[in-house]
């Protein structure tokens, strides 16, 4: 069965960090570009960040630049996202998600994502 499980939410002050977690089981990973979503509280689902295969491309979304990291060790398959100086408006439902197709160009639409997580709250206290 294949399966995505998050870990590494929860609280934080704003200015810390986090680093969340993605680990993959039942199948390899490392042909997929796998992503980051995220739903705050009535809000849509929106894209944070994607990698490539071996990582030599990724994609943020404007929020994120520079202050958010993907990163994937695919001997491990797991992906991660280091996220460093965290505003309240980051708080929200984090989900990883791994792309099906052949493709290795990581998009930033959800739909083209077959696989996703169960998520992992993150909340940050102003």
């Amino acid at each position: 069965q294949v399966q995505l499980v998050e870990s590494g939410g929860g609280l934080v002050q704003a200015g810390g960090s986090l680093r969340l977690s993605c680990a993959a089981s039942g199948r390899t990973f490392s042909r997929n570009v796998m992503g980051w979503f995220r739903r705050a509280p009535g809000k849509e689902r929106e894209f944070v960040a994607a990698i490539s295969w071996i990582g030599a491309s990724t994609s943020y979304a404007d929020s994120v630049k520079a202050r958010f990291t993907i990163s994937r060790d695919n001997a491990k398959n797991t992906l991660y996202l280091q996220m460093n100086s965290l505003q309240p408006e980051d708080t929200a439902v984090y989900y990883c998600a791994a792309r099906l197709s052949m493709s290795n160009i990581p998009t930033t639409d959800p739909t083209t994502y077959g696989v996703w997580g169960q998520g992992t709250q993150v909340t940050v206290s102003s």
